[in-house]
Order: structure tokens, then sequence, then C-alpha cells
């Protein structure tokens, strides 16, 4: 599913950046729980929430999703 893939996605560019579950959920104002079932798939991510994710990966919104096939 397209969550699962961004999931996968936004786990490998946190990763990349060496950044814990934790640390990235504070530095995208995200609960760590959140995050990790964003990672897993589990939740039917908002906007908004793209948003925070992107900023806090300094990433522009349209790189969180090259490459994500449903």
């Amino acid at each position: 599913s397209i969550s699962i893939s961004f999931g996968k996605k936004i786990r490998e560019l946190r990763k990349s950046q060496n950044l814990s579950q934790e640390a990235f959920a504070d530095l995208s104002d995200l609960d760590r729980s959140y995050i990790g079932g964003v990672e897993r798939g589990d939740r039917n991510i908002s906007l908004n929430n793209i948003n925070k994710i992107s900023k806090a990966l300094k990433l522009n919104i349209k790189e969180l999703f090259e490459d994500i096939y449903d």
C-alpha cells in the first residue's frame, strides 16, 4: 500500500540522517509512537504532518514521494 511504501521511505530518510525515532519525533513536533505508526504504514498521515516531517528532514515535500508506488 502507499502507506507502507511511504513509511519505509520515511524510515530510510530518518536513518540516513542518523536520527532515532525519538529525536526525529522531537524535530517534527510529533509523538514518537505516531512516527513509529507512520513508518510501519499503520497511519493515514495528514498533509500537515507530512509538512512537519519534510521540515524535520530538511527536504522538500516532493522528495518524500520520489520512488513511492502503490
